[in-house]
């Protein structure tokens, strides 16, 4: 009798102590992750370079990324649908530069931390969908303005940014980009001219 009162008198001083070691221990545990510094990250991907980059600058990838893939699908477009062999070539070289552009803002993108689109946003979706609609020299008269429109913007920006980009990388990626952002306006104005007036 007085073997197993003791026997149990052990067994619960032991219980006792297991459970009063117990919050110590998940406190413990839980330390490292409360005395990690703010925004430090830890997935090895380099999402803290995202909140380094200065917001206009990050404004400009972004934006960038997703006109470059709207002049790539509206490029794709153009080499299906255009009757005019120039706008055809024109669509052809947009697809071309604009692609090669894309593939270097995604890299340049990705080793600041940040994830371009992988689709065109909503405005530009809504002008491939709404020159999907036309046809003949009437697609060709509408895209072929747009085009233009569109690179008179992106030569603006460009030429801004490759002058006040806080971030050597983007600051270069503007400058590498602009003549041919430059020349694309070029040929938009030489072929727009030309097919104003087809009917």
């Amino acid at each position: 009798m007085v073997a197993s009162t003791l026997k149990a008198s052990v067994c619960a001083a032991a219980v006792t102590a297991l459970l009063a070691s117990f919050p110590a221990a998940a406190q413990n545990s839980t330390r490292p992750a409360a005395t990690a510094p703010a925004g430090a990250t830890t997935d090895g991907k380099g999402s803290g370079a995202a909140a380094a980059l200065d917001r206009s600058d990050r404004k400009f990838v972004e934006e960038a990324a997703a006109g470059g893939m709207a002049e790539v699908e509206l490029g794709k477009l153009a080499e299906q649908k255009a009757t005019s062999d120039q706008v055809k070539q024109f669509g052809a070289r947009m697809v071309e530069d604009h692609g090669k552009a894309n593939d270097e803002l995604k890299e340049l993108a990705q080793s600041k931390g940040l994830s371009v689109p992988a689709a065109p946003d909503k405005s530009h979706q809504k002008d491939l969908d709404k020159l999907s609609k036309l046809s003949g020299a009437q697609f060709d008269r509408e895209y072929m303005a747009h085009m233009l429109s569109d690179h008179r913007k992106d030569v603006s920006e460009f030429k801004k940014m490759s002058e006040s980009a806080k971030d050597s990388d983007v600051k270069a990626f503007a400058g590498k980009t602009l003549p041919t952002l430059q020349e694309h306006l070029k040929m938009a104005q030489s072929v727009n001219d030309s097919v104003k007036s087809m009917k």
